[in-house]
C-alpha cells in the first residue's frame, strides 16, 4: 500500500497568526513540496494571497487551495473531500498537506473527515497544532473562567453555556498534539508561565506547549509527529458537543450565527501611520475582534497589507500594485453578530 500523505491541521483563534506560522513553515521547507489549504472567512481571500504568489521554493499558486464558502467543519463533504482529493490525486504528489483552519472552525469534525472513502487510505493526519495568542489570552477575551461560569449559573437560570468563544477555545485546546504560544514576546515571563500553567491544565495529557514570537517555529517541530489524529478522535472529544459524532453533520451546530463579517471597501490612504490610528479607535469603539486587508498608500507603488486584532495593528508593504489595486482599499471586518456595519464603514472612511 502507498504511503499515506501527512496532513497537519493548524486552529487557532482569529489573529493568533496562522498564516505567519504557515509562511514561516514554507520559508524553511527546504524543497519539502507542501500543499496548503485556507479557509477563510470573509469576501477577501486575505490569508490565500500573502501566501500564494510568495515565490517559496516548493509551494506554487497552485498548491494554495482556498475554502471560503463557509467553516471547513461545516462544509467537510461538499468542498474539503473534493479539495483534499484533488491535491493527493496530483503526480507528483505534495509531501505534506497543511490545513489553516478559520478562527471559527472545530477540529473534530475535520479530523472524522479523514475516514472519508475518498481519502482514509491516501491521507493522515500528521497531527493537530493549536495556535494560541498569549496576549489576548492574558487580557482574558478568550480565556475561560469554570468558576465564575459555574457562580452566574447560580444566579441566572437562563445562562447554560458560556461564550460560543470560550467554547470554540476549549475545543480546538481539547483536539490538540501541539499548542504553540505566540506573541510571548510582547508579555513578562511571570504572565506566560501563569497562561503555560491554566493551559496545561485543559489539553489532554502529554501534549507539549512551547513558547514563540511572530510565528517562528522550526517544521521540524511541527511536521512529521506522525500521531494518526483520525485514529484516535474520540480522545479530543468535543467539549460542548457542538456537532453529532457520525460523519453527516448538523451545518448549524456551534453557533457560527454568533459571527458575521463584512467588506469595506475605501479609496487610497494617506497615511499608514494615521490609518492604524484610526483602526485601532474604531476595533476599540465597535469592540471587533478582527480586521484585515489590502491597501493602497497615495504616492506608493506597493500594496499594503493590513492585520489587526484587538489593540494590535501590523501594517507592511509585501509586493507593487496591479493596476486594478490602484487606489483601493479593502478591508474584511470580523466581529460578534450585531455589528453596527454602516457606522464601522463610516467611521474607517472618516
Amino acid at each position: 500500500m502507498p504511503t499515506k500523505i501527512p496532513a497537519t491541521v493548524i486552529t487557532g483563534f482569529l489573529g493568533a497568526g496562522k498564516t505567519t506560522m504557515v509562511r514561516h513553515i514554507l520559508e524553511n521547507a527546504n524543497g519539502k513540496r507542501i500543499a496548503l489549504i485556507i479557509n477563510e472567512f470573509g469576501d477577501i481571500g486575505v490569508d490565500a494571497d500573502l501566501l500564494k504568489g510568495c515565490g517559496i521554493e516548493g509551494c506554487g499558486d497552485d498548491d494554495v487551495v482556498e475554502l471560503a464558502n463557509g467553516c471547513i467543519c461545516c462544509t467537510v463533504a461538499e468542498d474539503f473531500i473534493p479539495a483534499m482529493a484533488g491535491l493527493v490525486a496530483r503526480d507528483p504528489q505534495p509531501d505534506h498537506i497543511i490545513i489553516e483552519t478559520s478562527g471559527l472552525a472545530l477540529p473534530q469534525p475535520l479530523i472524522r473527515a479523514f475516514k472519508w472513502p475518498d481519502i482514509r487510505n491516501r491521507v493522515t493526519v500528521d497531527g493537530v497544532i493549536a495556535l494560541i495568542d498569549t496576549p489576548a489570552v492574558h487580557e482574558g477575551r478568550f480565556a475561560c473562567d469554570e468558576a465564575a461560569v459555574d457562580a452566574l449559573r447560580v444566579q441566572d437560570g437562563n445562562l447554560d453555556h458560556e461564550t460560543p468563544l470560550s467554547e470554540l477555545f476549549e475545543d480546538q485546546l481539547a483536539s490538540a498534539d501541539l499548542v504553540v504560544l505566540n506573541k510571548t514576546d510582547l508579555l513578562d515571563e511571570a504572565a506566560v508561565a501563569a497562561i503555560e500553567a491554566d493551559l496545561g491544565k485543559e489539553v489532554r495529557s502529554g501534549v507539549r506547549l512551547i513558547r514563540t514570537a511572530h510565528g517562528a517555529v522550526s517544521p521540524q517541530t511541527l511536521l512529521g509527529l506522525n500521531l494518526g489524529a483520525e485514529d484516535d478522535v474520540e480522545a479530543r472529544r468535543e467539549v460542548h458537543h457542538h456537532h453529532g459524532h457520525d460523519d453527516h453533520e448538523d451545518e448549524h451546530g456551534h453557533g457560527h450565527d454568533e459571527f458575521e463579517s463584512f467588506q469595506v471597501t475605501l479609496g487610497a490612504i494617506l497615511d499608514p501611520k494615521s490609518f492604524a490610528d484610526r483602526v485601532r479607535e474604531v476595533i476599540h469603539r465597535f469592540d471587533i475582534l478582527r480586521l484585515k486587508g489590502f491597501g493602497t498608500v497615495q504616492g506608493k507603488p506597493m500594496r499594503l497589507v493590513v492585520q489587526a486584532v484587538g489593540p494590535r495593528i501590523e501594517h507592511y508593504f509585501d509586493r507593487p500594485l496591479t493596476e486594478a489595486e490602484t487606489g483601493k482599499t479593502e478591508l474584511v471586518v470580523i466581529g460578534l453578530a450585531g455589528l453596527d456595519r454602516g457606522a464601522i464603514e463610516r467611521a474607517l472612511a472618516i
